[in-house]
């Protein structure tokens, strides 16, 4: 799996002009799936997110992650993140996993995370989603759980 994080001062998810997910500081994840991903991924994903620590502390270092501050979460399917774009000027989804793995493993990322932590809010796979946001910093960081 792969995410890009962006440290938020706030974030929101829209679907056909409804706001179905918000959050104040904290963390907006936009995720892809891959094909070989797993159920393993998911967690580790998780656990990348939730200790990686982007926010500053007393001395404006970046010590603290989203658990030390309580910030929220926001989760965002995004397909296009694993676009394989080294050759033309076409992105190819090669490297996608087929829609009912992507739904499945997001749906499994969302249950993981709503157990393991109180703020976090989520986008829709598949929808078509306006997502708006204040990166802070701006503060941006790929993660994967594996390596192509």
């Amino acid at each position: 799996m792969i995410t890009i994080i962006q440290r938020v001062t706030t974030a929101k998810v829209t679907v056909n002009h409804q706001g179905i997910g918000e959050i104040g500081t904290g963390i907006l994840a936009l995720v892809g799936v891959e094909k070989p991903d797993t159920r393993q991924d998911a967690h580790r994903l998780l656990e990348r997110i939730l200790s990686y620590r982007i926010f500053a502390d007393d001395n404006d270092r970046m010590n603290l992650s989203l658990r030390d501050i309580n910030g929220g979460l926001l989760l965002v399917p995004q397909f296009t993140l694993v676009a394989d774009t080294q050759k033309g000027n076409r992105p190819s989804f090669t490297p996608a996993a087929p829609p009912e793995q992507g739904r499945e493993l997001f749906a499994y990322l969302q249950g993981l995370a709503q157990a393991a932590y109180a703020n976090v809010a989520f986008g829709e796979f598949g929808a078509d989603m306006q997502v708006s946001l204040v990166n802070n910093g701006p503060v941006t960081f790929t993660l994967r759980t594996h390596h192509p």
